[in-house]
C-alpha cells in the first residue's frame, strides 16, 4: 500500500456512509476502492479450471416412490461434493420468483431507505450491512447483505423491512420444509432414522440472509465472498439466474450453474464433524459480478439450537465403533461462536482444530 493511505480510516468511512457496495456500484465508480482488492495469490486462480459439468443434481419428485435411490445419491453427493442442486422439490416457482424479487426490491431502494436498518450485531435480529467480517477480514469482499434471525429467537417482524417483510417470512417456512426433507434423507444415508435430525434440533437455528452482488467494475481484483465454508448444519441456496458461485472440487474450481427453478443444498462444518467425517463441507467462493445486473441469492443456515449437556457437541455415539472411532473431539459452544465471530471468512478452522 502506498504511503498515506490509512485502511483503517477507509473502511470506516465507507461502512459509516452506509452506502453499501450497491451504493458505490450505483455512483458510476469505475475503480474500486483499495481496501476491497485482494491479493495476487487470491487473484490469480478465479477463472475455473474444471471440465466438470458443475454439482450433482437430484429429483425429488420420487422421495417417496423411490426413497432409496435419492438416499443414495444425496449419501454420495454429500460424501463426494458437499454440495447438490435439488428440482422437484415442492415450492412453487412463484414463491422463488417473489422471494428474489422481494431482496432484489430491498437492495435496489435508495441509500437513505436501506440507511436506516444498517447496523452491526450479527447474532440477533435484523441486520443489513457490506462484509459482515469488514473489520475482520483482511480484505473486503463486493457484496451487501440483509440478515434476519428466524429462529430460535426471530426478528421482530416489524424490524423487517417492509418492501420484504412478507417474503422473508414465507421463505422460511418453505427452506426449513426444504431442509427437513432433505436432512431426513442424509439421516438415512447414515444408517439413522428419518426424524433423527429434526429430534436433535438440526434445523431449529435458522438465519436468513439475502445478499446483493451489485456490479463490480474490476472484477479481477476483488470477489463476491472469499472462500470459505459454511459453520454450521446444512444451508439452503436460492439463487438468480446470474453466474457466480464456485464449489472446490479436488484441486479444480467448479463452476455452479444456476438451474431455474433448482435449490442448492450445501453441507456445513458441524455436519462433517457430527456425521464422523462420512460428509463432507466443501470450500465455495463467489466471483465478483461482471454483469450490469445484480446477482441476487438467498441463504438460510441452518444449525441446531439445542447442544448437549452444558453445551458441548461432537460426532455422533450411534455412528462410532471400533473399527470407526470418533475422528473429531467434542468441543463446546463457545469454541464453536469464537471461532465463527472471532475473525474473517474462513475453511474448515473448527474442523482442523478439533481433529483428533
Amino acid at each position: 500500500m502506498e504511503v498515506g493511505y490509512d485502511r483503517v480510516q477507509e473502511v470506516k468511512k465507507f461502512d459509516e456512509s452506509k452506502i453499501g457496495v450497491k451504493g458505490l456500484s450505483d455512483l458510476g465508480i469505475t475503480e474500486i476502492p483499495k481496501f476491497f482488492v485482494h491479493p495476487p495469490e487470491t487473484l490469480s486462480d478465479l477463472k475455473s479450471s474444471s471440465n466438470c459439468t458443475g454439482i450433482p443434481i437430484i429429483d425429488l419428485s420420487d422421495i417417496n416412490s423411490d426413497r432409496p435411490k435419492i438416499v443414495e445419491q444425496i449419501r454420495d453427493a454429500a460424501k463426494t461434493w458437499g454440495f447438490f442442486q435439488v428440482i422437484n422439490h415442492g415450492v412453487p416457482n412463484t414463491v422463488l420468483e417473489d422471494t428474489i424479487g422481494a431482496i432484489k426490491a430491498f437492495h435496489e431502494q435508495p441509500v437513505e431507505a436501506k440507511a436506516k436498518h444498517y447496523i452491526r450485531e450479527e447474532g440477533r435480529g435484523v441486520m443489513y450491512t457490506s462484509n459482515n467480517d469488514l473489520y475482520r477480514s483482511k480484505a473486503a469482499c463486493w457484496h451487501d447483505s440483509l440478515q434476519v434471525w428466524m429462529s430460535p429467537e426471530p426478528a421482530k417482524a416489524e424490524d423487517i423491512p417492509a418492501v420484504c417483510r412478507r417474503e422473508v417470512v414465507e421463505w422460511d417456512h418453505h427452506a426449513k420444509k426444504v431442509a427437513e426433507a432433505v436432512m431426513g434423507l442424509l439421516a438415512e444415508g447414515l444408517g439413522l432414522g428419518a426424524g433423527k435430525f429434526k429430534e436433535l434440533t438440526f434445523s431449529d437455528a435458522r438465519v436468513f440472509v439475502g445478499h446483493c452482488y451489485p456490479y463490480c467494475p474490476q472484477p479481477d481484483l476483488t470477489v463476491g465472498i472469499t472462500s470459505h465454508t459454511d459453520p454450521g448444519i446444512v444451508t439452503v441456496l436460492l439463487q438468480n439466474q446470474i453466474q457466480g458461485l464456485q464449489v472446490r472440487h479436488g484441486e479444480e474450481w467448479v463452476d455452479v450453474k444456476p438451474l431455474p427453478g433448482g435449490l442448492i443444498i450445501n453441507i456445513g462444518d458441524f455436519l462433517q464433524i457430527v456425521s464422523n467425517g462420512e460428509y463432507r463441507s466443501v470450500q465455495h467462493r463467489v466471483l465478483a459480478n461482471s454483469n450490469k445486473d445484480s446477482r441476487i441469492s438467498i441463504v438460510m443456515f441452518f444449525n441446531l439450537a439445542k447442544w448437549k449437556g452444558s453445551g458441548y457437541y461432537g460426532p455422533l455415539p450411534e455412528l462410532l465403533t471400533p473399527q470407526k472411532p470418533a475422528i473429531y473431539r467434542d468441543f463446546t459452544m463457545q469454541e464453536f461462536d469464537q471461532n465463527f465471530y472471532g475473525k474473517g471468512l474462513d475453511s474448515k478452522s473448527l474442523i482442523d482444530k478439533i481433529k483428533l
